[in-house]
């Protein structure tokens, strides 16, 4: 059965047994990443605090990271998103392969498995294993920012590139 726990602006909030055992979530409209990941970490580590207190703790190990009931969020399990309108990005044919090289993946603004509505796309991190948390959010900063300077070279008529392929 999931759970659900939010604070009062629900900018954090917390879920249980849905999809991972735990869920943890911190957003907002506005797209301060940085408010949002330090919000992350502080909320995460005292969840980590108040679990201990009971004798528990999240499982990982040394090679894997955190080990979660969904295997594409092996790793650091961390997903860092942000919801962009890319109207006409979105219908260049360069964008998936844009993407790709940049390591980051689209959704739907609905979640996993679900279709953009219009030209809006949850934008986020492909991978979650083989990286710090911090160079995952940077590598969504990055990535979200080119996206965004190719939507307003196409605006102008201007031409877009294809980035060389992401380097770990």
């Amino acid at each position: 059965r999931t759970r659900l726990w939010h604070n009062n602006t629900k900018t954090f909030l917390i879920w249980i047994n849905e999809e991972d055992h735990t869920r943890v979530i911190s957003m907002e409209k506005g797209g301060n990443m940085k408010r949002v990941f330090d919000r992350f970490c502080t909320g995460l580590k005292e969840v980590e605090r108040l679990i201990q207190e009971k004798g528990w703790e999240f499982m990982w190990n040394e090679r894997l990271g955190y080990i979660l009931t969904c295997p594409s969020n092996l790793g650091t399990g961390l997903r860092a998103g942000v919801h962009v309108n890319l109207p006409k990005l979105s219908k260049d044919p360069r964008f998936a392969k844009i993407l790709d090289n940049l390591r980051l993946q689209k959704r739907g603004t609905g979640g996993v498995d679900t279709a953009a509505v219009g030209s809006t796309f949850d934008i986020s991190n492909l991978d979650r294993l083989g990286q710090s948390e911090v160079q995952l959010v940077q590598t969504v900063v990055d990535g979200v920012n080119y996206l965004i300077d190719c939507e307003k070279k196409l605006e102008k008529g201007q031409d877009i590139k294809i980035p060389p392929p992401f380097k770990k």
